[in-house]
């Protein structure tokens, strides 16, 4: 009898747990929220020059210091009303707030309900500077912020973080390539560039993010109350009219592709006459590596992003060159298989555009918390114990690992030179990668590049270039049919061997054009013939001695390239092979060159160039490997 009873409690108690469940499942967002936290919303935070910025403020009820989880951002995060788009930011707020934090999230300036002129990479740092000391003041606030956010909410964390802030204890930058001015090799000038190359992304992207000028604007000094009652039934995000990327990317001349497709162009047209070292990405908020970052930092990354190598590279700068001992020993990383700011995206069978990489998943959220709790609520928790310093996905093998570095310590750099007998033009030639170098010379192997018919990009690390190209592995071997595509492919492998780390190209290349471009594509090939693509990066010839000058080249004299390094973690099984195409186009993920030696920028006819790739034991080619076997 007392079994009976004490099984009917039992029962009952997980009908009302599951009525209760049902319940909240069925309050929306909004009043979950409500329930749990003071809603501050419109709240116009001033700068020191007068400028306000919309800010919207969510923290735990109750009489209580808390730390601030910040996120400022050029996006709309208009939270009123209902949909995927207006519920995102209220979500985010219900789960920190739960976690006992408060919420804030910020417009940069001249966007949105924020007063004052945006300007992409050109606000000025002393908004971030003085949004921390606002928030610290609040009596509200325990004075610790950390950052977070993905892309154009990550991208001005590292510059603002060099700035030194009392407050700033910890921020957490994912997907933050577009913040990156110069680290190391690299000149990306905020994914503008690669190689001197213009990466095109960000002409899609202005074309879908930036407001007309004529946009509504709300009077200077509006109050708050104002503001809500505003924002309930407008929110200052119109949508420009849909446009093929694919077709407005290829418009000549560069500089009037937004004008072609009615697009806002006074950003664009000062961007895109900027030289890779031009003065004006110094002045900005762009990170540049002569920059001291003193703040605790947890890195996040992926594979198919932009710009994974120079991440990686920023990691690595501020972990190694770091003045202050505690800031070089708290510096974490995350690199995941997966597309620019995807990470949460992945699945029990995670496909990185036509590739399983498998089950990719990672508790992110659990460990931002930890990492914020450590250093935002001072708790004692076992993060450092239990984190590893690099934590990075491993394709082919599908597996999560962890190293104390990046590259990984038992990583060791393996040569494989190019060769072929002077055609290694398409799949169907017979380029090689040889461990072997050359006793004697060869023969060149030489393709034509005719920029009004560039190497289509397919696949790849990319992101925002709507339908003009999808990110991710694809299989190259259609692609590899081209004549202008040399094919250089390495016997199949006796044995698995796992690459993690930077891959060096280095060409020794001439031309009868005064300058080029030259492209590096890196390829795992399955027995039965499919390529995935890796990784890729361009150069462009003019800039070959550095991005303070442009040397043009003289016809058919022999020049030595080294590429920007690319960056993969890559399970090569067993009869797998090592494969690298190269070739003078990767298009419309970089700009064609027009091989002319102008500006490229304002030309619309181009020059056909006849392009070589030397390898002989004079010239060596090759590309350097990180291999952990």
């Amino acid at each position: 009898m007392k079994l009976y009873f004490f099984r009917t409690r039992l029962l009952t108690l997980v009908i009302l747990l599951c009525l209760s469940d049902l319940l909240i499942a069925q309050k929306s967002i909004h009043e979950q929220l409500e329930e749990i936290a003071i809603i501050d919303q419109k709240v116009m935070v001033p700068m020191r020059d007068g400028i306000r910025l919309a800010t919207d403020i969510y923290r735990p009820k109750g009489n209580v210091k808390v730390p601030i989880i910040f996120s400022r951002t050029p996006y709309n995060f208009n939270s009123w009303g209902d949909g995927e788009q207006r519920t995102r930011t209220a979500t985010k707020a219900l789960e920190v707030v739960q976690k006992g934090y408060a919420y804030v999230v910020q417009n940069e300036r001249g966007r949105f309900y924020s007063e004052g002129e945006w300007d992409i990479l050109g606000t000025p740092l002393t908004d971030g500077y003085d949004a921390f000391t606002w928030m610290k003041e609040q009596d509200w606030s325990n004075g610790r912020i950390g950052t977070l956010g993905c892309s154009s909410t990550a991208e001005w964390q590292m510059a603002v973080a060099a700035l030194d802030h009392p407050s700033h204890a910890a921020m957490v930058p994912q997907g933050f390539g577009a913040g990156v001015g110069r680290v190391g090799e690299y000149f990306e000038q905020g994914n503008w560039y690669r190689g001197g190359a213009e990466q095109m992304l960000f002409i899609a992207w202005l074309y879908g993010v930036e407001q007309d000028k004529y946009k509504p604007r709300i009077p200077k000094g509006a109050t708050q109350e104002d503001l809500i009652r505003i924002s309930r039934f407008y929110d200052l995000a119109p949508e420009n009219p849909p446009v093929d990327m694919a077709e407005a990317l290829a418009h000549l001349p560069i500089k009037d592709i937004l004008s072609n497709v009615n697009g806002k162009r006074e950003i664009f047209d000062k961007m895109i006459i900027r030289k890779p070292n031009d003065e004006d990405w110094f002045k900005g908020g762009l990170y540049h590596d002569d920059m001291e970052i003193g703040v605790p930092s947890f890195w996040f990354t992926s594979w198919y992003d932009v710009s994974i190598s120079p991440n990686l590279a920023l990691f690595n700068h501020v972990r190694n060159n770091s003045k202050d001992a505690l800031i070089r020993d708290n510096q974490y990383l995350v690199i995941a298989p997966t597309l620019h700011c995807a990470y949460t995206r992945a699945t029990e069978n995670t496909i990185v555009g036509e590739r399983s990489v498998g089950d990719a998943r990672l508790n992110y959220s659990e460990q931002i918390y930890a990492w914020f709790d450590l250093w935002l609520k001072e708790e004692k928790n076992d993060f450092k114990e239990i984190t590893p310093r690099v934590q990075y996905y491993t394709m082919g093998s599908n597996k999560w690992q962890s190293a104390n570095s990046w590259p990984p310590e038992k990583a060791e750099m393996v040569t494989y030179y190019l060769s072929s007998n002077g055609h290694a033009n398409s799949l169907y030639g017979d380029g090689i990668l040889s461990l072997s170098k050359k006793s004697k010379g060869d023969k060149p192997d030489s393709f034509i590049y005719d920029p009004m018919n560039p190497v289509k990009s397919y696949g790849g690390n990319v992101c925002c270039t709507g339908n003009a190209v999808k990110g991710g592995a694809f299989d190259q071997q259609a692609m590899e049919t081209r004549e202008d595509i040399l094919v250089y492919t390495s016997e199949p492998l006796k044995d698995g061997v796992e690459v993690s780390g930077f891959i060096e190209s280095t060409l020794f290349v001439s031309s009868d054009a005064k300058d080029t471009d030259f492209t590096i594509k890196l390829i795992d090939v399955y027995p039965d013939g499919t390529a995935y693509n890796l990784d890729e990066t361009i150069q462009r010839a003019r800039y070959r001695e550095g991005y303070d000058k442009e040397v043009f080249m003289e016809k058919d004299k022999i020049y030595k390239l080294q590429l920007t390094p690319m960056a993969t973690s890559n399970y090569f099984k067993k009869g797998h092979r090592i494969r690298i195409e190269v070739s003078s186009s990767n298009f419309p993920r970089f700009a064609r060159n027009l091989n002319t030696g102008g500006d490229n920028y304002d030309e619309v006819i181009g020059v056909v160039a006849k392009n070589k790739i030397h390898h002989s034991a004079e010239y060596p080619s090759n590309i350097k490997i990180p291999m952990i076997k």
